[in-house]
């Protein structure tokens, strides 16, 4: 089977740098793909992505060596298949409350006996290799995603779950569901101390801590708290940002406007 590069690095111990898409469009997968990352995930949840849209984002970031990754919508067997079938090489579960929900996730995720996923990988083997339905159930990233109360309270016993690869922290989500308030880079102690038993839970039990992070300061944070799967925002958040190179071309613009007097032509119009 194909090598997953995300599972190698973190075999290797190192850390994983995460992208995340939520604008659909095999083109902008490709350009996300080639900034440097060592996996890319197409965000079926928050994102505005259709299933096949999906699959051409998958095909495009399997232009580069980094791994293909989906952010479920939700934890439901048909829409993880679809995901896995359609070549992501790792899935992450949103809102995992219980060892049970973590549970049927990873069944999800694998063939019987160890599962319930159906056979049928489809576009998987072709990206994969066709030996893929031997080798799936061990190389697939699992991450369940940690965000509410519930789900920290018990993270000990969500982290046990055979067959689940790591805890993915949504930072946003986590603070509302504490009382504080949506964003991301929250460090509010209460905050720094739930991350902390969130790799605790992962150190434990042979886990990757995965976290969701919107600046190289924050990210770095958190790698030397040990999560060793983390996200640097995303598309959205990049072209966002662009609003402050247009507001410092407006600046200068009216500036020199200011400063120049008005064209001849201009001012016989």
């Amino acid at each position: 089977m194909r090598a997953i590069q995300a599972r190698e690095l973190l075999a290797q111990g190192r850390t994983v740098l995460n992208g995340w898409s939520v604008i659909p469009g095999g083109f902008l997968a490709e350009v996300m793909a080639s900034l440097g990352w060592d996996a890319l995930t197409v965000d079926m949840q928050h994102g505005i992505i259709g299933q096949a849209e999906m699959i051409a984002m998958l095909q495009a970031i399997s232009t580069t060596a980094l791994t293909p990754m989906v952010r479920l919508a939700a934890n439901d067997a048909t829409l993880i298949g679809h995901a896995l079938d359609g070549g992501a090489m790792g899935v992450i579960c949103p809102l995992i409350n219980s060892p049970e929900e973590a549970a049927s996730f990873v069944a999800a995720c694998r063939y019987p006996p160890h599962g319930v996923r159906s056979s049928g990988a489809t576009r998987a083997m072709i990206y994969a290799g066709f030996d893929y339905g031997g080798a799936a159930d061990a190389q697939v990233l699992k991450f369940a995603m940690i965000e509410t109360a519930d789900a920290l309270r018990r993270v000990d016993e969500i982290a046990a779950t055979p067959g689940l690869d790591g805890l993915y922290v949504g930072p946003s989500d986590l603070s509302l569901a504490l009382g504080g308030t949506q964003g991301f880079d929250k460090d509010e102690p209460h905050m720094i101390e739930a991350y902390r038993a969130i790799v605790e839970a992962c150190r434990k039990h042979g886990l990757t801590a995965g976290i969701h992070t919107a600046s190289p300061a924050f990210a770095g944070r958190m790698a030397e708290m040990g999560f060793r799967f983390i996200t640097l925002v995303g598309d959205f958040n990049f072209i966002l940002a662009g609003r402050g190179l247009v507001r410092q071309a407006r600046e200068r613009l009216d500036q020199t406007a200011l400063e120049s007097p008005t064209s001849p032509a201009l001012a016989r119009a």
